[in-house]
């Protein structure tokens, strides 16, 4: 047989082929920590004149979740066409707006990972890794509470579900950054929680959501 060249696959190739399999290698539950094709946003809208027209909505290729209100890191990918970084500008801002500090590129040879933490906690920045050498959920998990100082008490309430109201529905990542910091501030011992987002943006359904962690 022979040997496949990469060059000739597509991004969705790639992906199905060498980066999904390696951090499922690395011990990443698909079912449960693994989002492929996460809608960050539906798109700005943006008016001219009488005309409304909506932007593209934007997708990260991959988000990994140590629970399913905790999301920690961005993957994207690139076909083999491009370098193994070319997707790391796209993945920081993916990660910044969810307020992720790991970030992940690769074109199938390999990842070029980004850790935010290592400006606090030490360690290289930017590095490269293997296909065999995607971090495990526990080594990022692990860095990602020593990064936000957490506690084992804190982690306790962080790690805590939040409230389902049978629909479905899942929070935008701007609600689940509210709910996220709420609830930080409530394990820091705040009694007192100011939520200052705009009108029409979802505040209601994140204080029932915060309420119900927090009493667990």
């Amino acid at each position: 047989m022979s040997a496949i060249d990469k060059k000739q696959l597509t991004e969705q190739d790639i992906r199905t082929k060498y980066i999904t399999p390696a951090i499922e290698r690395a011990g990443w539950d698909r079912m449960t920590q693994l989002r492929e094709e996460h809608r960050i946003t539906n798109g700005r809208i943006m008016v001219r004149g009488r005309k409304v027209k909506r932007a593209a909505a934007k997708f990260a290729d991959y988000v990994l979740r140590h629970r399913p209100n905790l999301s920690i890191a961005v993957v994207e990918a690139k076909d083999n066409n491009h370098s193994v970084g070319d997707g790391m500008q796209q993945g920081l801002d993916y990660a910044e707006s969810m307020q992720v500090p790991f970030v992940f590129s690769s074109n199938g040879d390999g990842f070029l990972f980004h850790d935010k933490t290592a400006a606090q906690l030490g360690g290289d920045i930017e590095r490269e890794l293997t296909l065999y050498e995607f971090p495990s959920p526990n080594d990022l998990w692990s860095r990602y509470c020593q990064w936000k100082g957490f506690t084992a008490e804190r982690r306790e309430i962080v790690e805590q579900d939040y409230y389902s109201d049978g629909s479905g529905k899942q929070p935008r990542y701007d609600q689940l950054n509210a709910i996220n910091r709420m609830i930080e501030a409530v394990a820091d011992g705040q009694n007192r929680v100011l939520l200052v987002m705009a009108t029409g943006t979802g505040k209601t359904p994140l204080i029932s959501m915060k309420e119900s962690a927090c009493r667990r």
